[in-house]
């Protein structure tokens, strides 16, 4: 409301727009206010960049999951499954690293469970996989705890200095005060702007980051129960759409 009342009133008179704008309210607070408004803006920026980069990391990996399902179980062997997904592809790198531990298995010396070998292999795989995606939300975190007393700082140094005032004219004059004050509320209004959207997209890429372990989860295990079988344990095939599921391969 009071955005808009300003807006208003500035259409009127220019002269007033000029006077309790965002960048005198800000010459108001002096050197502190303006440090405490780039800190908020670089913060605001690079949430931004973060939600938007892991929006298409994210959106990636979903896109190979339905590439799996299509196209992985279809082959023959792990091997050819895994030369039909992409290059870079998550679930590829899952299937890589079992098949790297099954050979590696049979070079330990110790007595370790083939079971227990694998499961830890590819538990880190996905772990691997699943700390990148992650990355660069605890930012994301910081802002949306921070701003918000970042901004409150920006209040707290605005309401300061129209006490100081006051107390130099000896009373309270609204002209005097109104440009500390103005600035104060920026500040708060700045910093809520800056968290809100962090706070959101962390929780939502959060969501979204869940779904996906728990996609790479269930293909990890279907990955462990073919290669402890021997190949006997398969999931069943997905059609593709306008295709039908090949008939099933008896062992």
């Amino acid at each position: 409301m009071s955005i808009l009342f300003l807006t208003a009133a500035g259409a009127a008179n220019p002269d007033m727009a000029a006077q309790f704008g965002l960048i005198p309210a800000l010459n108001e607070g002096g050197p502190i206010s303006w440090f405490l408004f780039t800190v908020m803006v670089i913060m605001s920026v690079f949430s931004f960049y973060i939600l938007f980069t892991k929006l298409f990391e994210q959106q990636k990996v979903m896109n190979q999951y339905k590439e799996v399902r299509a196209q992985f179980w279809r082959a023959a062997t792990l091997e050819e499954g895994s030369s039909k997904l992409e290059k870079n592809s998550a679930y590829r790198q899952v299937v890589d690293d079992g098949i790297a531990a099954q050979k590696q298995h049979s070079l330990l010396t110790d007595p370790v469970e083939a079971h227990d070998w694998l499961h830890g292999a590819m538990t880190r795989s996905e772990n691997a996989i699943n700390n990148k995606l992650a990355g660069g939300l605890p930012f994301l975190a910081t802002v949306g705890a921070t701003a918000p007393f970042v901004g409150l700082l920006g209040t707290v140094i605005g309401i300061y200095s129209a006490l100081i005032k006051i107390g130099i004219a000896g009373q309270a004059d609204i002209g005097k005060i109104a440009g500390p004050v103005g600035e104060a509320l920026i500040m708060t209004a700045v910093g809520l702007f800056v968290a809100v959207p962090a706070v959101i997209a962390y929780n939502w890429l959060q969501g979204r980051n869940k779904t996906i372990a728990r996609s790479l989860a269930s293909f990890s295990n279907d990955v462990l129960g073919y290669i402890s079988s021997g190949g006997r344990l398969k999931p069943a095939v997905t059609a593709v759409a306008g295709k039908p599921a090949p008939a099933a391969v008896k062992k």
